[in-house]
């Protein structure tokens, strides 16, 4: 339900001694995510973290796990399928895949250290209709690349 700008999401803080999900300025689109466990992400590695956070959204809302930026520019952090999709029926923990992309340095987590940014949207379902042929558009078929976009393009 909508109140003052704002969706109302049922929570379930999995650990007691861990923060809800937080915004930590006004107007910020993402709601900070902590790991749950102290870990170490070797380099070009991947660890699944755990959040200590389930969600209940809404029919008609999905939340998205988002990279937060100062951990990719400062030690090139990412999440391995950004955004993470977090379906309104889910009812489970939610955890991030991350990935230290950096060659040679492992990177240390402490339990509590924001990981993510969890962004709620409103999200339509589509019927989707069989048709013999799509109508024509400007792009048509061009795929990946097909725009340019860079000086060594052609």
């Amino acid at each position: 339900m909508r109140t003052d700008g704002t969706i109302e999401v049922l929570l379930q803080l999995l650990d007691d001694d861990l923060p809800a999900p937080a915004y930590a300025h006004p107007g910020d689109a993402g709601a900070d995510l902590v790991t749950r466990l102290d870990v170490v992400i070797p380099p070009r590695s991947r660890v699944t973290v755990p959040t200590g956070v389930a969600l209940a959204l809404p029919d008609g809302y999905a939340a998205f796990v988002h990279p937060r930026s100062g951990l990719a520019a400062r030690h090139g952090l990412t999440i391995v399928n950004a955004p993470g999709t977090v379906d309104a029926g889910y009812r489970g923990e939610i955890q991030v895949t991350l990935l230290n992309t950096d060659e040679t340095e492992p990177l240390h987590l402490s339990r509590g250290d924001r990981i993510a940014q969890l962004i709620i949207q409103q999200v339509e379902r589509a019927r989707f209709v069989p048709v013999e042929r799509l109508p024509g558009s400007h792009r048509g078929e061009g795929g990946f690349g097909s725009s340019g976009g860079w000086a060594g393009s052609s």
